[in-house]
């Protein structure tokens, strides 16, 4: 029986790709963003194009409640909507902070609120949060970001532990850099809040690092893959990293202490 996936973001970037991957694969999907309109090309591969923003309770509700009525269930939750909101802590305002928490870690919590009941009661279920890097290694100017995907690689860590008796999985993908609209986005963001402040060194030298990388990260196709991957695994790993320098900085993190980290993050800003 064709399993039933809600891939969020799928506008762009991974969430595309995504929907993509597992529309060819044989899978019914639904993509879901606010921007309904750059999904229509979607429909071309057989996905469900359904308009969502994370942000509001009705529209969240709205989506879920769409796909029970067409679908029956959903099997799989990929919670892939969100962006990086960047800035220097002390000058973000802190309404964009909770903007940024309410993207990447309220809307997903809602999404899997909504559909665990019948994952529980199918005894079959899996949510995959994408993380990022960025939900172990936190580097300057991105705070607000990194606290969101912290707090995101917690509760699924929470979540895992409390749905496995159901036979409902939670896994964790951490992508490291992949071509898509998040870069750019987070760079204008940083330009916009600190580009002019006390941290402006800082925000050049990051916008210098960011742009010698950003023509050696891969297509987002091979972050679906993973995605991909821990769906169809029978006992899936609780975390998939992939993407450019993912997993040899995943590797640092765990070995090195605090500050030789802290050096060796800061060398690449000057």
């Amino acid at each position: 029986m064709k399993k039933t996936v809600l891939v969020t973001g799928a506008s762009a970037g991974i969430g595309q790709a995504t929907a993509i991957l597992l529309a060819q694969n044989g899978y019914t999907v639904y993509g879901a963003a606010r921007r309904t309109e750059k999904m229509q090309d979607l429909k071309k591969y057989g996905i469900k194009p359904i308009a969502l923003d994370v942000t509001q309770d009705e529209s969240i509700t709205a989506c879920v409640d769409q796909i029970f009525q067409e679908a029956g269930s959903i099997d799989i939750l990929v919670n892939n909507a969100g962006f990086g909101s960047y800035g220097a802590i002390e000058d973000v305002a802190l309404p964009d902070a909770k903007y940024q928490l309410d993207v990447n870690v309220f809307g997903a919590m809602r999404l899997a609120q909504l559909v665990l009941p019948k994952m529980r009661e199918n005894h079959y279920g899996k949510i995959i949060n994408i993380s990022s890097v960025g939900g172990k290694i936190a580097s300057p100017l991105g705070g607000w970001y990194h606290a969101s995907k912290f707090a995101l690689e917690a509760l699924s860590d929470a979540m895992r532990l409390e749905v496995q008796p159901f036979g409902v999985n939670v896994v964790v993908i951490q992508p490291g850099g992949t071509k898509s609209e998040w870069g750019n986005i987070a760079v204008d963001s940083l330009l916009r809040v600190s580009g002019q402040t006390a941290y402006a060194g800082l925000v050049t030298a990051f916008k210098k690092s960011f742009e010698k990388v950003a023509g050696n990260v891969p297509e987002p196709v091979v972050i679906a893959k993973l995605i991909k991957t821990s769906m169809e695994a029978k006992n899936p790993k609780t975390r998939y990293s992939g993407g450019y320098m993912a997993k040899p900085m995943l590797f640092l993190r765990k070995i090195l202490s605090d500050k030789l980290f802290d050096r060796i993050l800061m060398s690449q800003l000057k």
